[in-house]
């Protein structure tokens, strides 16, 4: 009896031993690593990490963050949850033909609702690249302390945002550079896409510089979500792209107003604030408008108010104007 007791305990050990020691391998952790130096069938822990983002994904719980233990080139990815990449204490590069960093929840098991934060990333372009960052579906999206650049094939936008549903951007202490491509593409496209697309968004203290066909570009082309799209951008230089800002409301589309506040749009090739359709609306205050060829230009019927305390002057072929009168201040 007493060697059928042992036995017994000894299998039901045994069994735990090995139940335990698959549970850590197959459990996703809250915070995962990635270096230079690492290897994608590590665990991704600090003291065995993994080489890419794409290998650490998925090995990071919904909600958890991606961190870079040294400076590396981490590679595309594309994130199909609530998720963190946290990069800004050292180089996290991410060198990437087509598309850098993608956001698509769309078949996840709770579509339209990830959160996604990217701070401190430097996300370059190679041949043949696409966007830097490219959203389709989730509930919001933060980039901060990141340089995305040289997304400079046709078409190609350092942020496309592109949500299928209603979305928020919010971008902040960034540089947005060399992106696009002769007349198309450029620094940032905000454009919901279907009947439940639509866009709120903020953008503070960002450098969109040296972008091809636009510097910002909000469009409400194909969207028919009544929603439309709204943000502000504030602090912020927008220099040597074609366009500066084009808030562009074809007509029938929904409407779209702009909140541009404390921001220097100077040197850009063509127009520095375009606004173009009956239902675009746009609000300049605080702004320094010099150096382009047209300094604010109204198309179609679309409203550009002033607070009155803007600079728009130094405009080589024309100043333009605002519509009047000018707004209140409160």
């Amino acid at each position: 009896m007493n060697k059928i007791i042992i036995r017994t305990a000894m299998l039901a050990g045994a069994v735990y031993a090995i139940a335990g020691a698959a549970t850590p391998a197959s459990a996703q952790a809250t915070r995962t690593w990635v270096s230079g130096v690492g290897d994608d069938v590590n665990p991704c822990s600090r003291t065995a990490p993994c080489k890419t983002f794409a290998g650490a994904i998925s090995k990071t719980a919904i909600g958890g963050e991606i961190n870079c233990l040294d400076p590396g080139g981490f590679g595309a990815v594309t994130i199909n949850k609530s998720l963190t990449i946290d990069c800004h204490y050292t180089e996290g590069g991410a060198l990437a033909g087509g598309n850098g960093i993608t956001i698509n929840d769309s078949l996840s098991a709770t579509p339209g609702t990830a959160v996604v934060y990217l701070r401190g990333l430097d996300i370059f372009g190679v041949n043949p690249p696409t966007n830097g960052v490219r959203f389709v579906s989730g509930a919001e999206l933060h980039i901060q302390q990141s340089v995305i650049r040289r997304f400079n094939a046709a078409g190609s936008f350092g942020v496309s945002f592109q949500p299928s549903g209603a979305s928020r951007l919010f971008i902040t202490d960034t540089t947005i550079a060399d992106n696009g491509n002769g007349a198309t593409g450029g620094g940032v496209l905000i454009q919901p896409t279907g009947a439940g697309g639509s866009a709120r968004f903020a953008l503070r203290n960002i450098r969109i510089v040296n972008n091809a066909a636009v510097g910002l570009q909000t469009n409400t082309t194909g969207a028919t979500s009544p929603t439309g799209v709204a943000g502000v951008i504030e602090d912020s230089l927008i220099s040597g792209n074609g366009n500066g800002i084009h808030v562009l409301v074809p007509a029938g589309s929904p409407g779209t107003t702009l909140t541009v506040v404390n921001n220097v749009v100077a040197v850009n090739t063509a127009t520095g604030i375009l606004g173009d359709g009956a239902s675009a609306t746009i609000r300049v205050s605080n702004t320094t408008i010099t150096g382009n060829v047209t300094g604010v230009n109204r198309a179609n019927g679309s409203t550009m108010n002033t607070y009155g305390d803007n600079r728009n002057k130094g405009n080589s072929s024309s100043e333009g104007t605002f519509t009047l009168p000018a707004l209140n201040k409160d």
